[in-house]
């Protein structure tokens, strides 16, 4: 499969670019159909003090490892499912749903002793009143052998495999054996020595989004995705609550590669965005990347982590860095959760979330309009500036820990005038225009306005930021704006200079090579 460029910044044409490649992915896991009923309450009844909702609208949509099947199908993926539905209502609805979304069904064994998971939510009012679940007590072991057969012909040639495992049964047994059959670490240990002979895994991407990370350890994936209960059950420890969520999953980074067996972990946040960690090569401490959710009012939405698990499996499957993958895959999840019920990201659909940010650099008065909503909202505001023109993960680095400082990041763009004069005859490689809508499209930006001054000094007294956060070797002392800082009581900050990831260096190489640096 070729390989994208690995820009660090989100375009618009990039979803487009991911379905075009049409990557073989196979989805093993629980199926659920979510069932949404919405209706009216105009009183209670008369058995019990219990609100009567007259049904007025019943919507069923695939959920679970059908939900994320049915998202990598929408961005472009040739999607194999595999699972185990009952012979019932449920599962017709289910397998005709993923039919007609294009999946591969033909792994998906039907059973006559199993009830698909079917999960009713009856709400009035955007307000969720009661879940009724109705699921199998029992998972047939002959129905498990049947998927367990299914398995090896599901995987072959696949660039991805995505393990949806929520603890409803499907992967257990039979299924399990198989899966460790074929899909064992690359590198062989004394307990895979035999299994190997059979053994699919080759280059292909593991992908494992399971309630028990830990269960699946052994295999070595490429990525783990668990939310903070499911991180937290491989710590063995409770989390913090809100903002203190991600110091916590980054002080607790090892613990979380080793007890997942992974090369990688992303952790779901919800809210809070996600916090990726790593291994970092030679380093003892394990590299961090940070995004940031841009949630709105709530609404009943469901299913956004296997929108998110989706498009990071399609990117990663492309080959894009995981950096940028995980940029995606938060942009994808903010498109659903926006949503009511259980719905699914499309390729047009993320490029025009993406396309929307598009000329959103504000203009002074209108910056200085949201800033002061945010600051008697209580946020703390941060302002840094650049001319940001070759996004690369130094830059991204950089946002990240300056998003870290509050609340609100402001990002100041130097003017293509204004980068001539800093850089060059040659410079900007991009457009302001262009420059604003990528750094738009970071999940830790918040607003993104143009200067034409020598220095954001005139941006600085007008905002008044309560932190100006400065990258390079520099000092407080060496920066002009320092003193317009601290005049009104706001605080300089210098953060991490990455000189080996410069735009310099990255056009050097360009230029002498025809690509850029891997990251």
């Amino acid at each position: 499969m070729a390989r994208l460029s690995n820009q660090e910044g989100l375009a618009d044409w990039l979803p487009g670019r991911l379905a075009e490649e049409r990557p073989v992915v196979t989805v093993i896991g629980d199926s659920i159909l979510d069932g949404w009923w919405d209706g009216t309450i105009e009183r209670f009844c008369r058995e019990a003090p219990a609100p009567v909702v007259q049904v007025q609208r019943r919507d069923f949509a695939p959920g679970g490892a059908a939900n994320t099947a049915m998202n990598l199908a929408a961005m472009g993926a040739d999607v194999r499912f595999v699972s185990l539905v009952g012979e019932d209502s449920g599962g017709h609805t289910l397998l005709g749903q993923l039919r007609s979304a294009g999946v591969d069904v033909s792994h998906v064994v039907s059973h006559a002793g199993m009830t698909t998971t079917t999960k009713f939510r009856v709400s009035s009012g955007g307000q969720v009143m009661l879940r009724l679940d109705d699921a199998a007590t029992e998972v047939p072991a002959d129905g498990l052998r049947q998927m367990a057969v299914a398995i090896p012909e599901a995987l072959r040639n696949s660039s991805a495999v995505v393990l949806c495992d929520y603890g409803a049964g499907a992967l257990d047994g039979a299924v399990r054996d198989a899966i460790f059959d074929h899909l064992g670490p690359r590198n062989d240990g004394p307990d895979f020595a035999e299994a190997r002979s059979a053994n699919a895994r080759q280059d292909t991407l593991l992908v494992v989004d399971a309630h028990y990370p830990g269960l699946w350890a052994q295999l070595k994936p490429d990525l783990a995705t668990p939310n903070a209960q499911e991180a937290a059950r491989l710590l063995g420890a409770e989390f913090p609550g809100g903002a203190a969520r991600c110091p916590f999953v980054e002080a607790h980074a090892d613990q979380l590669l080793r007890a997942s067996g992974a090369a990688a972990v992303v952790v779901t946040l919800d809210r809070e965005g996600t916090l990726t960690i790593r291994h970092n090569g030679t380093s003892q401490k394990p590299a961090t990347h940070r995004t940031w959710a841009r949630p709105q009012a709530e609404k009943q939405a469901s299913g956004a982590g296997d929108t998110f698990v989706a498009a990071l499996t399609i990117a990663r499957t492309a080959g894009l860095p995981l950096t940028t993958s995980v940029n995606l895959a938060q942009a994808a999840a903010d498109v659903v959760v926006h949503r009511p019920g259980t719905s699914v990201c499309t390729t047009e659909e993320l490029a025009k979330h993406l396309r929307g940010f598009a000329d959103t650099a504000l203009t002074d008065s209108e910056l200085a309009r949201h800033v002061e909503e945010h600051r008697s909202e209580g946020k703390r505001i941060v302002l840094t500036n650049g001319c940001f023109d070759v996004l690369h993960r130094g830059h991204t680095r950089y946002l990240n820990q300056a998003k870290q400082l509050g609340d609100v990041l402001v990002v100041a763009l130097n003017s293509d005038s204004s980068v001539r004069k800093l850089k060059g005859p040659d410079r900007p490689v991009n457009h302001e225009a262009d420059r604003a809508a990528v750094i738009a499209a970071l999940s830790c930006v918040d607003h993104v306005t143009v200067f034409d001054t020598p220095t954001p000094i005139p941006l600085i007294e007008l905002l008044r930021p309560d932190v100006y956060a400065k990258g390079g070797d520099y000092t407080p002392e060496m920066l002009q704006e320092t003193e317009a800082v601290e005049r009104y009581g706001g605080t300089v900050t210098i953060l991490d200079y990455v000189p080996e990831h410069s735009t310099t260096a990255v056009l050097e190489r360009i230029r002498s090579t025809g690509e850029a640096p891997q990251t």
